[in-house]
């Protein structure tokens, strides 16, 4: 019952969050939006068996995990900001505030990944996944995300296109989505 309260709670505020993409199918929130709540529902349904056998092989690589997503997180939303420079939101625009950046980022980690925030949400989910690995909507729930991340990505760089144009193009001929020099 208290997951079933915390998963509306926090689906009201991913809802909030992502509120004006959801009637722009073209939009990459609008993507993002489902890959949050999949992702919601994967951590919520994993709490029970968290910190279950805290020190085995698959609890060390999903702490590891964890740790890699939230410092890709903390890295490109840092780096956004700084190098970035975000123009004020518009009030009707479907981008959060620090995604309207004036300039092109392509140092950090946006050197050798063009999405290191998606990066990290699906970081999170297989470590998430990991924490229940044998249940079935564990690896339903890791997949859906994952691909609602891709997707999310796909219509995302369709929009940086449109925005920075040949710079853009270029700056995807040297770099991959998520993982360095693989994909």
């Amino acid at each position: 019952m208290v997951r079933l309260a915390l998963f509306f709670t926090g689906s009201a505020a991913i809802v909030r969050l992502s509120w004006r993409s959801l009637g722009d199918l073209h939009s990459h929130g609008f993507y993002r939006f489902f890959a949050f709540e999949f992702l919601w529902a994967l951590i919520l349904l994993n709490t029970p068996v968290w910190f279950r056998d805290p020190l085995s092989a698959r609890q060390l690589l999903s702490y590891f995990l964890l740790t890699a997503s939230f410092a890709l997180a903390v890295e490109g939303v840092r780096l956004l900001r700084v190098i970035g420079r975000p123009s004020v939101t518009p009030p009707r625009d479907t981008n959060l505030s620090f995604e309207n950046t004036t300039t092109l980022v392509t140092v950090g980690v946006y050197r050798f990944i063009r999405h290191p925030m998606y990066a990290s949400l699906m970081v999170l989910a297989w470590g998430a996944y990991l924490k229940n690995p044998l249940a079935i909507s564990s690896i339903a729930l890791a997949l859906i995300t994952t691909g609602f991340l891709i997707a999310t990505s796909v219509v995302e760089e369709e929009e940086n296109l449109a925005h920075f144009g040949a710079a853009y193009a270029a700056y995807m001929k040297h770099t991959r989505r998520f993982i360095p020099f693989l994909f």
